[in-house]
């Protein structure tokens, strides 16, 4: 099964040199062909690198993942997924929604450190790797 990796695992693992056991899953992932990027995650993971050089370098490593296609249907979803969220008293970034959008309107897992995702769980349909 296909999995969607939040920002919170790229950057971990782009940002230490240790590994750690998020960083092996990570690898261990990629080299099986089972990740998937969307752009705003890329674009989450570019933002805020003022070096230029450091820029084109991430932008460099991250070219080898195409962006899966993210439908209307997609944003539709995360909306109505903000909704019930925020009706049940969780709060989360637009981006945290599509992402679950797009993991469960294309059966794939969330592969996440971000501990808003397992509050996102309990009131949407979503699957976390574990």
């Amino acid at each position: 099964m296909k999995v969607l990796a939040d920002t919170s695992v790229w950057s971990l693992a782009l940002r230490r040199k240790e590994q750690s056991e998020t960083t092996r899953k990570l690898a261990d992932l990629i080299l099986l062909s089972l990740v998937v990027m969307i752009g705003p995650v890329r674009q989450e993971l570019l933002s805020g690198i003022s070096n230029e050089n450091t820029f084109l370098k991430l932008k460099g490593k991250l070219e080898v993942f195409d962006d899966f296609p993210i439908a209307t249907s997609e944003y539709e979803t995360a909306a109505r997924f903000h909704n019930i969220c925020r009706k049940n008293g969780v709060q989360g970034s637009h981006t945290d929604f599509l992402i679950c959008a797009a993991a469960h309107n294309n059966s794939l897992l969330i592969f996440t450190t971000d501990m808003d995702f397992y509050g996102f769980a309990k009131h949407l349909p979503i699957r976390l790797l574990q």
